[in-house]
């Protein structure tokens, strides 16, 4: 399945792991999320927390929140 980017138009922190799975030609999903916390069931389900962005890689096993973590991530793994 590949990569899953959980993320909100407009957040920040959503654009800029957008932006580096971009500036690296990572093929990626984006699942889009809602602005209310509370109507993040599906980020909720994969991640156990409601905050994005949240990247899913399918064929490492690996899920993680927190945008700086995720960019660390791409980085060592996939660049």
């Amino acid at each position: 399945m590949g990569l899953r980017l959980y993320q909100l138009d407009g957040c920040p922190y959503c654009e800029a792991v957008a932006d580096r799975l971009d500036e690296l030609g990572v093929a990626y999903e984006t699942e889009w999320v809602e602005a209310m916390h509370s109507e993040r069931d599906e980020v909720k389900r994969v991640s156990g927390q409601r905050a994005v962005p949240v990247l899913v890689d399918d064929d490492r096993g690996v899920t993680m929140a927190e945008s700086e973590r995720i960019l660390e991530y791409v980085d060592r793994t996939l660049a």
